[in-house]
């Protein structure tokens, strides 16, 4: 029996990572919104690695807190563990690490959707999403609660027909022992949306005190502590130990012994494994040439024994996975908590969704995170972000937020889904940011708050803060290119003392700064009139002097990107009957409906000719 429950005007549908992001933008821009799960206790789960950030994925944490988001703050708040990586390369790949306290991430996170203005949390599965001319009109619950929405957001996970695999074992199933999401999928197929299936897996967990530490390496956090949020001080807290050891030719002929009774060698698995995480069964068959494999032995939280096996993934039988465990040093007793295991589910082609995360042909249906074939719990937070936005902006009727690949990397992650689509789990990496030079973790705030505080997502305060950090990085700047050093004594036994060339003329503090040798901390000792700058404006100031040229040539490409994303393409377009265009080129033309040259020009199949046609067509169109 179905009832009617409500009128609202965003509903997100799953309460993960994507999800929290969704609901909380969504509500402080002034919806009344909805977030379902279908266990309240899944809120903002880890299934696999309990850690937030690492290489690239630290960008989007920084650009999501940039933006108004809330997970920088989560992991601020609940982090056991920190680590800058990449520090021996230059600043465009640095990257924060924070090993979270599982179990109290998902509380925080959890409590802050319950006292968010505006957002209801509720337990429950939807089962039917209704669409009345070609517009989202309400979605159903399992028990018939019917709510009218103008919305909804899609950010179902790895739940939708989820299944999990531990070698000849399957059951139906989302991670973590939740129940799956078995009837959304058929909706969606009604609804005349493509679903494919994709996979991923996790590692298993370990009682802490039948490890042997002893055979292991310490991986010890930072002594320099750093918030993800730009609001937070960093804060010094007592870090927990991780660890790392290897496995061995033992190790990998166990693997190479029971590969047929692994479910993805058995052909029992019908989804496509992320090739940037593959499972361990994985890296044996594929580098068969290395005699060793890394596994990291990392905490899950400060108030449970369990470790976590980092590099372990697997969908071995339970009895192979514990003999091949105990070949591992300080593994030989380990006692399993939980078998790692395989899960497959239902996701979308996201060459279907718009720049918008919008689904395209039914107004109002927004999708974020791994419904869009994507990996991660960044890349999940950043799309529901997104999402949350653009359903707000739609309702109130304003256009949409369209980060480009120039602004972050969320723009890049969006924008590679969008327009180049994805075979397998997309996972962000720095080489895909062909500007990555210019969209560093440091500076996030400096590409992005402005765009929040226009939106509604920054407030007033942190704005202030904002403009006054921006002046003062600009200020010091300035007075380091016009301040000149003279060569005296003092200053070329300084300059030798740290292995660089003296002056015999007047140079400016700039030009110092800029030597290899050198670095704003140590000019210190020459230079008397610096203002009294916070670590994040000196780090600032340091990157962009000391990079300048290559920032430069950066902008230049940038500019060049930017002429053909600005020459926007009508929404009526019939390419058939634009003469010139290849018979490939009209097909994808047609199917994807590019909003400009720039992203037609990134479109497989497009040719170089085919965007030449286009822009004659463009200038012609415009002339008359």
């Amino acid at each position: 029996m179905s009832y009617l429950a409500g009128e609202y005007d965003v509903a997100v549908v799953g309460a993960g990572h994507a999800g929290c992001e969704a609901a909380l933008a969504a509500a402080r821009l002034g919806m009344k919104t909805l977030i379902f799960s279908i266990s309240l206790e899944a809120i903002a789960n880890m299934p696999c690695n309990p850690h937030i950030g690492g290489s690239s994925k630290g960008h989007l944490v920084r650009e999501i807190d940039a933006l108004g988001g809330e997970m920088g703050k989560n992991i601020d708040k609940t982090m056991i563990q920190i680590k800058m990586l990449n520090t021996s390369k230059g600043p465009a790949v640095h990257s924060l690490r924070a090993q979270a306290d599982r179990k109290r991430y998902q509380a925080e996170m959890k409590h802050t959707l319950e006292k968010q203005e505006n957002l209801e949390v509720k337990q429950a599965e939807i089962v039917d999403i209704q669409v009345e001319n070609g517009k989202i009109t309400a979605i159903k619950t399992d028990i018939g609660a019917i709510y009218k929405v103008k919305a909804v957001i899609l950010a179902t996970g790895t739940y939708l027909k989820g299944k999990i695999f531990i070698g000849e074992f399957s059951k139906e199933s989302g991670p973590d022992g939740v129940s799956a999401a078995n009837q959304l999928s058929d909706c969606l197929k009604k609804l005349g949306i493509e679903l494919v299936r994709f996979k991923t897996g996790t590692p298993a967990r370990i009682n802490r005190r039948s490890i042997d530490f002893s055979k292991m390496e310490v991986q010890k956090g930072d002594e320099g502590i750093e918030a993800f949020s730009f609001e937070n001080e960093p804060k010094d807290f007592k870090q927990v130990d991780c660890y790392l050891t290897y496995t061995n030719e033992k190790t990998h002929d166990i693997i190479r012994q029971n590969l047929h009774r692994s479910p993805l060698y058995a052909g029992m698995i019908e989804g496509t494994g992320p090739r940037y995480c593959p499972s361990i069964e994985d890296k044996v068959v594929r580098f068969s040439d290395k005699p060793r494999h890394q596994a990291f032995v990392e905490p899950i939280g400060m108030d449970t024994e369990e470790m976590y096996i980092q590099g372990m993934s697997s969908s071995l039988p339970e009895d192979v996975q514990i003999a091949l465990y105990h070949t591992i040093p300080g593994l030989e007793r380990a006692e399993f908590t939980r078998p790692a295991y395989a899960i497959e589910y239902d996701c979308i082609n996201p060459l279907n969704l718009k720049l918008s995360l919008e689904y395209k042909g039914i107004e109002g249906l927004f999708m974020a995170g791994q419904i869009n074939g994507t990996s991660g719990y960044e890349e999940a937070a950043c799309q529901g972000l997104i999402a949350g936005i653009n359903s707000a902006l739609k309702i109130k009727g304003e256009e949409p937020l369209i980060l480009d690949r120039t602004q972050g990397y969320i723009g890049v992650l969006i924008d590679d889904i969008v327009t180049k689509g994805t075979n397998e789990p997309y996972r962000m990496m720095t080489s895909r940011a062909e500007y990555r030079l210019l969209l560093r973790q440091d500076n996030a705030d400096l590409r992005l708050t402005q765009i929040g505080y226009n939106i509604g997502l920054i407030s007033e305060e942190r704005y202030h803060n904002f403009k006054r950090k921006k002046e003062n990085i600009e200020k010091e700047m300035r007075r380091l290119k016009n301040t000149i050093v003279k060569p005296n004594e003092k200053v070329n036994q300084f300059l030798k003392e740290n292995g660089t060339s003296e002056l015999s003329t007047g140079t400016k503090l700039s030009e110092l700064l800029k030597r290899t040798e050198l670095d704003y901390e140590k000019l210190s000792v020459i230079d008397f009139e610096r203002p009294n700058l916070s670590k994040q404006e000196r780090e600032e100031v340091e990157i962009q002097i000391k990079y300048e040229g290559y920032i430069k040539m950066q902008e230049v490409q940038v500019e060049k990107f930017k002429k053909l994303e600005t020459k926007i393409l009508p929404e009526n377009i019939d390419y058939e009957k634009v003469s010139g265009i290849s018979l490939e080129g009209r097909q994808k033309l047609n199917q994807f409906r590019p909003r400009s040259i720039g992203q037609a020009s990134r479109i497989s199949g497009v040719s170089p000719a085919d965007i030449s046609v286009l822009l004659v067509y463009l200038q012609t169109m415009n002339s008359k």
